[in-house]
């Protein structure tokens, strides 16, 4: 069985992905580039469910850096209409479309070893979890921080389900491009760096707290 492991070839991106989790990494928030991601789905079932579209803007220092952005979309042979609504992409349209192994190559490549930051991460990461399976790869190694979680962490906060749009409301963040995949990482990048503004507040803050799953004040 030990043999099979060593022995498993995997694609080269996937080599270099491994690799930059040997290089140490900064243990603070300002010397760390978060990805804040969202993707646009087919439906809320992850393993039936396919990726549309990711995208991700990179965050470093305090600062959204525009710059650092990563938009994709995915070709889908069964594409569910009724959802189009929702996330206003089309199974043909104009916009260029990569298959899905592409995507996801270019998506590890971009995020690299560095902490991924999204609204109810569990759901993403599990997307993209379940599109590595298909390409025979394993499960994303990153760090990563939920918003929805880290909210929890403010004084006062109830623990209950907060969707992004009543937190954008609450921090009187504009909702430009709801529901596509940059725009959604766009606001939560701006949401996340508001909910760290006002955790250092109300005390100090360390680069551990952020991935601390308890809220309560005691533990941070």
């Amino acid at each position: 069985m030990l043999s099979w492991f060593k022995n498993k070839k995997y694609p080269l991106f996937w080599l270099d992905y491994l690799k930059k989790f040997k290089n140490k990494q900064p243990k603070n928030i300002e010397n760390t580039r978060f990805v804040v991601f969202d993707t646009e789905t087919t439906g809320l079932e992850t393993s039936t469910d396919r990726i549309l579209s990711i995208g991700a803007v990179g965050v470093f220092n305090n600062i959204i850096d525009v710059s650092d952005n990563f938009e994709v979309y995915i070709r889908q042979s069964n594409f569910k209409a009724e959802t189009v609504e929702i996330h206003g992409i089309l199974k043909e349209g104009n916009l260029v479309k990569l298959n899905e192994d592409e995507a996801i190559e270019q998506f590890i490549n971009y995020i690299g070893n560095n902490v991924l930051v999204a609204h109810h991460t569990a759901f993403d990461i599990e997307m993209i979890n379940t599109s590595l399976k298909r390409m025979n790869l394993p499960k994303l190694k990153n760090k990563n921080i939920d918003t929805g979680i880290l909210y929890k962490k403010l004084d006062g906060r109830k623990d209950k389900h907060y969707s992004l749009d009543v937190l954008c409301d609450e921090f009187d963040i504009p909702k430009h491009d709801r529901h596509t995949a940059s725009g959604d990482a766009f606001i939560t990048s701006i949401l996340f760096l508001k909910i760290i503004s006002k955790l250092k507040q109300e005390r100090h803050v360390h680069y551990s707290d952020l991935f601390r799953i308890s809220h309560k004040k005691n533990l941070m």
